[in-house]
């Protein structure tokens, strides 16, 4: 074995250093709105009361609110567990209302003389509560709902009977199956209009309005050269998959005018990127478009319909900002600037002001779902070197390791006033790195190694929290935080719950529901219960840098007879996309689904469970991946039977893993 040098005793005093002085100012919920930015992403909509809990302000007042904490208990109370999105009727109509309220200020205020339609595209969120509730709160506000598929041209025909009145738009690929049923649709007597993406779909139209004698609301959509700016930007411009370009317009002008059909052309569209941050974009895409609709009337097309597509963003890190994860523009700037650069180019052009419809589905949706799980445990770092303990373990070597003595004297400079900490954690980087291949060559101890890391991370956690008290950290101590992080196990899947986190790491406003009267000490990521690495949420909004590696949480509390006490994390601004994008992971289905709704009846809480929808069954998603569940059971009885022959297994035994696996089979898939 190598000989590994004594070096001096260390001259420091064998004391932990003291701890930063803490503010004598006590933790309030008002610093809990500030830290976790609940007062900008949240809207008016999401708050907290005196008790530390989260709540919901469904239409903004404070007085008619939800606790959230107190739903999720009587979510348990009723059997139902967590994961679970909560789902609020009230905010989405609120949410509706405001956008068109805002167009409707726009439009009195600009003097414009045209009308406004918002038309939810159902491939934001399918599910049928939902729409059918968009399209109740829409029928009251004169919107309407879009299709970009097969699926959802049926489900939205069934969904809008007797309202003939309600604009349909067909966005998406269509083949000739697709836009025979439109036509058969505008005959039936719906107001739809089919949007032609490709040549052909014109083409098929002319060919299926001519056999059915009918005359079609045509769109067609436009290849802008704007285009939006962000993760989506690249799905607009000329080389966008969808739309013509403005000879292809030309052509079917042309087209449409050789079969005497152009008075039918009456909408035209584009679409410049999904949560659009930046107004300038949405500005400039909008002029362009309004001076294609003017060119267009000018060649005698019937057109009195400007679609502006969707791109109306949300702020999901409250920073108000052009990042990829906010907007710098509210809902009102927004209409305010459509409906005037729309009215400036018509009136320079003398020509009407055309009906403006926008699919602003992220923005009608995203607000009134939330997801609540729970924590099942925790991973951290220790805090204290027990440097007793060390000394205890370094008498049993044949020699005292000497990156664990530098370590030791790393730690114990730290109660030096004026100690440099970024030369502190520098020395013990290396001394840690010196003890690590002392390691693999053979030359240092399975117990000293267990020293070495334990003072390592003894060290860093107080560099951590010294520096920290004294402000912003140094760049060569800013990847301290993740690298002290603990590991938050949450009972949830991001494949299913928030594929857009891992997919593009979309960020979304993550809180714990309650204990926010006290003072968060943790900094954590959220690891879910599937078996991958990349199950985990290792970003997270903030209105300052954009994005932290950590999330300030609570230490978890012991209860009594083991485990701890119950620990809700909320994640928010989940209504558009995330349910219906998430996959089956580890079989990990849908979760449980809860509507909730504000009740200021007396003698009654606050809120009123709707409707609930139960999540996936491990039966049921197993059935999604072609097993049959009876021949399972059947294997396994005589697997059992077996075992019980062989004496292996006694009959009660037997019978208790059989109503074990019956039972399972007929459970919900995530921890219970």
């Amino acid at each position: 074995m190598a000989t590994i040098s004594n070096p001096p005793a260390s001259s420091h005093p064998q004391t932990p250093p003291p701890e930063p002085r803490v503010s004598a100012a006590p933790w309030t919920t008002a610093d809990a709105m500030k830290q976790y930015a609940v007062r900008e992403w949240g809207l008016g909509y999401i708050g907290i009361n005196e008790l530390g809990h989260l709540t919901v302000m469904p239409e903004r007042d404070p007085k008619r609110s939800i606790d959230l904490h107190e739903v999720v208990q009587g979510l348990r109370d009723r059997e139902i567990s967590t994961p679970v999105i909560i789902r609020f009727r009230d905010l989405l109509r609120h949410r509706l209302m405001e956008i068109r309220q805002a167009f409707d200020v726009a439009i009195a205020e600009h003097g414009y003389t045209g009308t406004y339609c918002c038309v939810y595209p159902i491939k934001v969120n399918q599910q049928r509560p939902l729409c059918e509730e968009v399209r109740d709160i829409g029928k009251e506000l004169g919107f309407g709902l879009e299709a970009g598929s097969k699926p959802e041209l049926l489900a939205v025909l069934g969904l809008t009977e007797n309202l003939p009145s309600m604009p349909i738009v067909c966005n998406g690929f269509k083949d000739s199956e697709f836009i025979e049923t439109v036509i058969l649709a505008t005959k039936l007597g719906r107001h739809i209009i089919p949007v032609v993406e490709r040549f052909s779909d014109l083409e098929w139209i002319v060919h299926h309005a001519k056999r059915y004698n009918v005359r079609p609301r045509i769109g067609v959509r436009a290849k802008p050269s704007a285009q939006g700016k962000g993760r989506w930007e690249s799905s607009a411009g000329m080389r966008s998959k969808f739309g013509l370009s403005v000879n292809e317009l030309l052509q079917a002008v042309d087209y449409l005018r050789g079969h005497g059909m152009l008075d039918c052309l009456r909408m035209i569209h584009f679409h410049i990127g999904s949560q659009v941050g930046e107004i300038r974009n949405i500005k400039g895409a909008v002029n362009e478009l309004s001076h294609i609709y003017c060119e267009l009337k000018q060649l005698g097309a019937g057109l009195d319909t400007i679609d502006v597509g969707g791109g109306m963003g949300i702020d999901y890190d409250g920073s108000q900002s052009s990042s990829p994860s906010s907007v710098n523009y509210s809902v009102s700037e927004y209409a305010a600037d459509i409906v005037y650069r729309i009215k400036s180019v018509c009136d320079a052009a003398g020509f009407p002001h055309p009906r403006i419809l926008s699919e602003s589905g992220r923005a009608m949706v995203a607000h009134s779902s939330m997801l609540i799980m729970d924590v099942l445990g925790k991973t951290d770092f220790p805090t204290e070197p027990d440097l007793p303990g060390v000394e205890e373990l370094m008498t049993r070597e044949d020699e005292r390791p000497q990156p664990v003595l530098e370590l030791i004297d790393a730690y114990e400079a730290l109660a030096l006033p004026r100690v440099n900490l970024v030369e502190v954690y520098h020395d013990a980087l290396q001394a840690r790195e010196e003890a690590m291949s002392l390691f693999n060559l053979g030359y240092l101890s399975l117990p000293m190694r267990a020293a070495t890391e334990r003072l390592f991370w003894s060290i860093g956690r107080r560099v951590l929290t010294l520096a920290s008290a004294k402000g912003e950290l140094p760049d060569d101590l800013s990847d301290l935080p993740q690298v002290l992080s603990d590991i938050y196990y949450v009972n949830f899947s991001v494949f299913q719950s928030l594929p857009d986190h891992w997919a593009i790491d979309q960020l979304f406003p993550i809180v714990p529901i309650h204990r926010l009267a006290e003072k968060p000490t943790r900094q954590g990521i959220l690891a879910d219960i599937t078996c991958d690495s990349d199950g985990q949420v290792d970003k997270f909004c903030d209105k300052k840098t954009l994005s932290k590696p950590t999330l300030d949480l609570h230490d978890l509390k012991p209860r009594a007879g083991g485990g701890h006490e119950p620990y809700y994390l909320g994640v928010f601004l989940l209504g558009a996309y995330q349910e219906v994008l998430g996959d089956l992971h580890n079989l990990y289905g849908d979760t449980h689904v809860v509507h909730v709704s504000f009740d200021d009846s007396p003698g009654v809480g606050a809120w009123d469970l709707d409707e609930v929808v139960e999540g996936d069954t491990v039966k049921e998603v197993l059935g999604y991946v072609q097993y049959d569940t009876e021949d399972l059971m059947r294997a396994m009885r005589r697997d059992v039977e077996r075992a019980v022959k062989s004496g292996t297994m006694s009959v009660p035994e037997a019978q208790s893993l059989l109503k074990f696996y019956d039972q399972g089979l007929e459970g919900y898939t995530y921890l219970e």
